[in-house]
């Protein structure tokens, strides 16, 4: 199964997309992953993005496309994928999906994990961490017993630059106007799936697994 998945920052991407890794047996691919690794390993694309990182610009549609494609290619890829930070934009999803038709091979859903702004500003915003032994904490739904002190350490409690206001804000703009546009364009292909990520991770995860498996039982891409 070969699957895209969607949703704004703070969605609950990251959380649901193990669970999805584990249950189904495919890999979870992140972009951010991918770029790591081949730095790291100093590969050809690697040390190619790299230069384009270090100098402080995007790393060219195409170049992450070749990194993407060089991961798909892999033999644990075979039986299906998770792919979650890419597409970001339309002109990425449609470059994925000539790559994808070159190989004879299409995506069989775009799963979009949906949440109001509104509600992603409170989590995420509302959102504390302990410097100092990590303990993380939320100010409305699991604040610690003293207002501002960890009840592991005792130390002062800190609000990430990620998760001030002005940063979210920010965050969730360049979303609405570079990957909400995604939605229309899986929508258009008639393989956009949704579910609702304001109820508990294990509610969401139970509605995820019933609209896989829908899609895997009444789906037979071209491989």
């Amino acid at each position: 199964m070969k699957i895209v998945l969607l949703g704004a920052p703070g969605a609950g991407k990251g959380t649901q997309a193990q669970s999805i890794s584990k249950f189904f047996n495919i890999p979870h691919i992140s972009t951010g992953d991918i770029f790591r690794k081949n730095i790291s390993e100093g590969t050809k694309l690697g040390k190619t993005a790299k230069r384009y990182m270090d100098a402080g610009q995007l790393v060219p549609d195409q170049l992450t496309l070749d990194l993407i494609a060089d991961r798909l290619g892999m033999d644990d890829c075979k039986n299906g994928y998770l792919l979650d930070g890419y597409p970001r934009t339309v002109v990425q999803a449609e470059f994925l999906e000539d790559m994808m038709k070159s190989k004879g091979s299409q995506l069989q859903c775009a799963l979009l994990i949906e949440v109001p702004r509104e509600v992603i500003m409170e989590r995420m915003t509302g959102r504390r961490v302990c410097p100092s032994c990590g303990a993380s904490y939320h100010m409305k739904h699991n604040p610690p017993e003293k207002k501002g002190i960890c009840d592991n350490c005792g130390n002062d409690v800190i609000q990430r630059i990620d998760d001030k206001v002005e940063t979210v804000a920010d965050r969730l703009d360049v979303y609405d106007e570079q990957t909400k546009p995604l939605i229309e364009f899986y929508e258009k292909r008639n393989i956009l799936k949704s579910v609702d990520g304001t109820r508990a991770i294990n509610q969401i995860f139970n509605d995820i697994v019933k609209v896989l498996s829908e899609v895997g039982s009444n789906d037979h891409p071209q491989e």
